[in-house]
């Protein structure tokens, strides 16, 4: 749709705002507003969203058609495939919900707009660590693609990233997480304290890693600086040199049989874990919930040298305009508006506006979630299954205890296309 179809100019921020009350207050007394699916409904507009599958997700869908009247395709891929399309098929999506690492290979190539901050209604609610990089005052900025370091540009036309905060935002962040290894309690037979344990011996074919380049080889560094193998300058930032010692340690570890499998998909995971056949392997969060929730013993283990941490957030695709672009920007206000966020906290994420998400969990569940403490009751999945039992305390305490504690994030190191082709060199090895 074009402009010649906009909609009322009367936006449901600027009513909040209280810019347009007088007028708005007629709108509303007559029905034309009342709340978020009005609009829409009227308009019927789909828009197209695509991204990895921890995000999209059909529930979200039916909610945001109920709520706006807005129908959500979702397509779902790996992180490989979802930078790839992001590029290559602009005109297939309307918004990207992508992985902020993806966007140093997507944003210079002008497929998504420049957020205006000024119409996101939470902004000043998002949790800093997308503003600032710092969780905390005090917080130490991670090495690797940091969110804030690729998250603003200086005006609506700009390609490249701002050194900090501005009024457009390349993307809002939506979804994030502190990751760090998968083990079965039952099966290592001892204490897991360090990423280093995933080359131990006694787990000889019975680790795996993550089979994406840009996630695997960060796993990778954190296992081999623990080890004391190789000190890097910045992990997410290798050089050479840095890639080539990490590679072939990699290929003499699959070599002598250290692995069971290289995973890419969420339910490969999930399978290599319940099955017994991995005991210590990259995981998510939600992949060990998965695995708990089928009865079986799994935790996701905090390591003493912290976290290797990725986010995800929402672009607009540079098509949008108009009444779509309106709808664009009215359902990513309604996604930060609380009942998405709690949603995804409830599946071991995080929400990136906390304040909305609060008040869609009870507070046993925002207890547990996000501040370490026991549950009270069963805590249950957002299908109502039980994910875990009363008493207990969720993997790695608090959220500022496990974001307080991120060591990397995901990355597109300068010598990307270099590290790709390594990697791959390992994978056939």
């Amino acid at each position: 749709m074009t402009g010649t179809t906009r909609t009322s100019g009367i936006s449901r921020r600027n009513v909040l705002k209280g810019g347009v009350a007088a007028a708005a207050g007629a709108a509303i007394g007559s029905g034309a507003i009342t709340g978020f699916p009005t609009i829409w409904a009227q308009n019927p507009i789909t828009l197209r969203q695509f991204g990895t599958g921890v995000s999209n997700l059909n529930a979200i869908a039916e909610k945001c058609k109920e709520d706006l009247g807005i129908t959500l395709e979702m397509t779902a891929t790996d992180s490989d495939a979802a930078a790839q399309r992001a590029v290559t098929q602009p005109d297939s999506y309307d918004i990207a919900d992508v992985e902020y690492w993806i966007l140093k290979k997507v944003f210079p190539a002008g497929v998504i707009q420049p957020m205006d901050i000024s119409r996101l209604k939470y902004y000043d609610q998002i949790v800093p660590l997308f503003k600032t990089g710092k969780l905390l005052p005090d917080s130490v900025i991670a090495q690797g693609t940091a969110p804030h370091t690729v998250g603003f540009v200086e005006g609506p036309n700009s390609r490249e990233f701002a050194t900090g905060e501005t009024g457009w935002f390349t993307m809002v962040p939506t979804i994030y997480n502190a990751d760090t290894l998968g083990i079965r309690p039952d099966l290592v037979g001892r204490e897991i304290t360090s990423w280093a344990d995933i080359m131990a011996p006694e787990f000889k074919g019975k680790t795996a890693i993550i089979n994406v380049p840009s996630i695997g080889i960060m796993d990778a560094a954190m296992i081999l600086e623990a080890m004391g193998a190789v000190t890097y300058g910045d992990k997410g930032n290798m050089t050479q040199e840095e890639i080539d010692k990490t590679i072939d340690f990699l290929i003499k570890a699959k070599q002598d049989g250290q692995f069971r499998a290289f995973w890419k998909s969420f339910d490969e995971s999930v399978n290599l874990m319940s099955s017994g056949e991995v005991v210590i392997q990259s995981m998510w969060s939600p992949a060990v919930a998965a695995v708990r929730s089928k009865g079986i013993e799994c935790k996701y283990q905090p390591l003493k040298e912290g976290y290797r941490s990725w986010g995800g957030g929402m672009g607009l695709a540079a098509h949008l305009s108009g009444a779509q672009l309106d709808a664009a920007y009215e359902y990513i206000n309604w996604y930060t508006s609380g009942w998405v966020g709690g949603y995804l906290n409830r599946q071991g994420y995080y929400s990136a506006n906390m304040e909305t998400a609060k008040q869609h969990m009870s507070e046993d569940e925002w207890g547990f979630w996000i501040e370490g403490k026991p549950a009270q009751s069963d805590i249950l999945a957002p299908d109502g299954t039980v994910m875990e039992k009363a008493g207990a305390v969720r993997d790695g305490g608090s959220f500022e205890e496990r974001m307080g504690k991120v060591a990397c994030w995901n990355s597109v190191m300068d010598e990307d296309r270099y590290m790709v082709r390594r990697w791959n060199e390992f994978i056939a090895a």
